[in-house]
């Protein structure tokens, strides 16, 4: 079905951080010449808004609950329908690896911004990829008249080394298909980089590594375990088993063989020291 054609931005925003979503819709809901016509944190949920609700531009995360934004972007890139082809797409992520960023733009996104992020940069940048004078410019276009380095506007965080260890284990995460909005996730996370920069402490995990956790994210150490547990329980259950395989170069598990948190933190930990974490 092909939207309506009027001058005003038909904006779906897709952010799994309930908090950013309702900054970003409030603040475009009062934005002269654009329209929300969408608001979701669900990647699945994403899709059908796309179908009902048309719109010509969408801000999007990478990481969202059910699939991923690289799943969401092949989506649309595949799909034959004419109005696809007219689709804005901004990413705006925390995700700053040179891998994300080609990635992105190779399914067709017409901006790539890091968070944290000042919207009324964000407003300039959408009004940028619109090229608004009342109609949509195919991406193709706006993206030959650019050079790189134009469509990435990436902020240098305080914490280099930081920042691309997260951006490492988070694709790690993605690839053996453990969803971002589970709390185990950051437990995890936080656990293997613990565990890389003190790797002794892979041998005290319940009375140093979850008492740790649990300290900084004001909860109890069994409640951390619970949650790291149940986060590989949901990439087991997904059956990504081969992807852990490929993504350590041998096979280390079946599919019966699910390893316990001690062991799976130590197995990435170990992976990223090797590459030079």
């Amino acid at each position: 079905m092909q939207p309506e054609q009027k001058d005003d931005i038909r904006l779906l925003i897709v952010d799994d951080n309930q908090q950013i979503l309702k900054s970003m819709s409030d603040y475009f809901k009062n934005q002269e010449n654009i329209e929300v016509v969408g608001a979701v944190s669900d990647g699945l949920e994403a899709l059908n808004a796309i179908k009902e609700k048309t719109p010509n531009v969408i801000i999007m995360d990478i990481l969202l609950r059910n699939i991923d934004g690289f799943a969401l972007l092949e989506q649309i890139s595949a799909s034959t329908e004419e109005y696809y082809k007219n689709l804005k797409i901004i990413i705006l992520s925390s995700l700053s690896q040179e891998t994300f960023i080609s990635k992105a733009l190779s399914l067709g996104v017409s901006y790539y911004m890091m968070k944290p992020f000042d919207m009324d940069n964000l407003k300039s940048r959408l009004l940028d990829v619109y090229n608004y004078c009342g109609k949509a410019t195919p991406v193709y276009e706006f993206a030959n008249t650019l050079n790189r380095s134009a469509r990435v506007d990436i902020m240098q965080p305080k914490n280099t080394r930081s920042r691309a260890l997260e951006e490492k284990i988070s694709m790690i995460f993605m690839t053996v298909g453990i969803p971002a909005h589970i709390k185990g996730y950051q437990f995890l996370r936080e656990a293997i980089k613990m565990t890389i920069d003190t790797p002794d402490i892979i041998n005290c995990i319940t009375k140093k590594l979850y008492p740790s956790i649990a300290d900084k994210y004001e909860t109890s150490a069994s409640k951390v375990e619970r949650a790291i547990r149940h986060a590989i329980e949901v990439a087991w259950n997904r059956g990504k088993i081969e992807n852990i395989n490929a993504l350590f170069g041998v096979r280390v598990y079946g599919s019966n063989d699910k390893p316990t948190n001690g062991e799976f933190i130590a197995l990435v930990a170990d992976k990223m020291l090797i590459e030079g974490a």
